[in-house]
């Protein structure tokens, strides 16, 4: 247990309705008491109990602010240690007024980033993948990856993996009964056994590794530039799609000149909207910068929508940049379907897929769905929902899932060509091994550090 008591503001800066400072440590109720003048002792009070009243300012004797007071003894808390939580007004100067009292006492320090949730893991209530599911879910962008996350921080994923790590240690055990008793002459079983659990324990992994790739995108984003001419609709997209104006629209052409972020959830998907100028050729000196910033995002971009006007035929600037976008995932937009078509489509069906172009209005917001349809093709084969919710997105918990798998690849080669099995041994224990450092069964300082330190402070 961390013998040091710690603070910090929990909720976000600035107005609202509360703010919430967290204090956690063994002396949490002994400290707070001091600036607590209720009806109640707190300092007898039993766990999980709320109080009404005030702080007050020690030297001064006068009333800091008024406050609701929460209590919750360990190890029945979210740290695992006594925890008091104080709810203040909501602004800046009332909840820093009471933060800097708890901390002028000098028995409490100010907390580091994500410090709670690393006591939380050290004091063994969670684990290391439940551990950070906590900064999944604060940083969600979307309803479904809201739920994986809480699944997560759940143990959704702690159990698969410990139920692998059983496996592989009863496949040790076995292969330690066989070493220390050569006498029974029971190589060719235990060999047999070792292959069927770990080639078990591969199939797991391998479905665990496939959901990689759906869960990145649910818990980043895709990231999603809108490109195209100027004046064919981008910014009227971006807005259509945020429900909000978030980009200036105009009838002249070269109106954006940077590129715009924003997040919007399409179909259940979250898109890590670009903005961007209109690509062409242009001698204005703040445009050609927006261009060029442009084709930046469109290089780093996990998909393109590329959008074009039905009502006016290809430019000479749309064919050059459907060269670049050649066995990109694109997705060709054409817009303006309420005016006169002057478009000829063919041109754009013989470099991409019929299935990727999506004729729509954004004026009258038609075809916007089914554009959601296309792309949860492109990226979950239009299969979104599913009962399992067991994704890995994280890159630390991918790089040892797949350093497991293939320590059990090798270990079952080392079987197939007659390898004694002490030798195999080390590749189970190794795949064993790394599924610990999955859940943080033994991890590093340092990485524990380098993980919590991309949490908020107060968390």
């Amino acid at each position: 247990m961390n013998q040091d008591t710690i603070a910090a503001i929990s909720t976000a800066v600035g107005e609202g309705g509360i703010a919430v400072i967290r204090v956690s440590g063994p002396d949490a109720v002994r400290e707070s008491a001091k600036l607590f003048r209720s009806k109640s002792n707190i300092t007898d009070a039993i766990s999980h109990t709320v109080h009404y009243g005030h702080i007050v300012d020690p030297v001064t004797g006068d009333i800091v602010e008024e406050i609701i007071l929460t209590l919750m003894r360990g190890p029945r808390s979210f740290t695992a240690e006594d925890v008091v939580e104080i709810s203040t007004h909501g602004g800046v100067v009332a909840v820093k007024r009471v933060l800097e009292l708890l901390l002028r006492a000098g028995g409490i320090r100010i907390a580091e980033p994500g410090e709670f949730t690393k006591r939380a893991f050290l004091n063994g209530r969670i684990d290391l993948t439940q551990a950070e599911a906590v900064i999944d879910l604060i940083r969600s962008k979307s309803d479904r990856a809201f739920s994986i996350a809480m699944k997560q921080s759940e143990g959704a994923l702690s159990k698969k993996v410990k139920s692998l790590r059983h496996t592989l240690i009863e496949t040790l055990a076995h292969i330690e009964v066989n070493i220390d008793y050569p006498e029974h002459d029971v190589a060719d079983l235990t060999s047999a056994f070792i292959k069927e659990h770990c080639l078990e324990a591969s199939s797991e992994i391998n479905r665990l590794l496939k959901s990689a790739r759906e869960g990145k995108i649910l818990r980043e984003g895709i990231v999603t530039a809108i490109v195209g001419r100027p004046n064919v609709g981008k910014s009227s997209l971006l807005n259509a799609l945020v429900q909000e104006n978030k980009a200036i629209v105009t009838d002249i052409p070269g109106t954006t000149r940077d590129v715009i972020e924003e997040y919007v959830t399409v179909g259940g998907i979250p898109l890590r909207l670009l903005d961007t100028a209109g690509i062409r050729e242009t001698s204005d000196v703040v445009e050609r910068i927006g261009v060029e910033r442009s084709r930046s995002a469109l290089e780093g971009a996990d998909l393109i929508l590329f959008m074009l006007n039905v009502n006016e035929p290809l430019h000479e600037d749309d064919r050059l940049l459907m060269e670049q976008l050649r066995n990109r995932q694109v997705v060709i937009l054409l817009n303006k379907t309420d005016l006169p078509v002057n478009l000829e489509v063919a041109e754009l069906e013989s470099i991409f897929d019929a299935q990727s172009i999506v004729r729509l209005s954004v004026l009258e917001e038609k075809g916007l769905d089914v554009l959601e349809g296309v792309i949860s093709r492109m990226f979950f084969n239009g299969e979104l929902e599913s009962v399992d919710l067991t994704y890995v997105s994280n890159v630390r918990h991918i790089t040892l899932l797949g350093h497991a798998l293939q320590s059990l690849t090798d270990a079952v080669e080392a079987v197939d060509i007659g390898i004694p099995i002490d030798i195999v041994q080390i590749d189970v224990r190794t795949a064993w091994e790394l599924l610990g450092e999955l859940i943080g069964d033994s991890v590093s300082e340092s990485l524990l550090d380098q993980i919590f330190s991309q949490f908020c402070l107060g968390k």
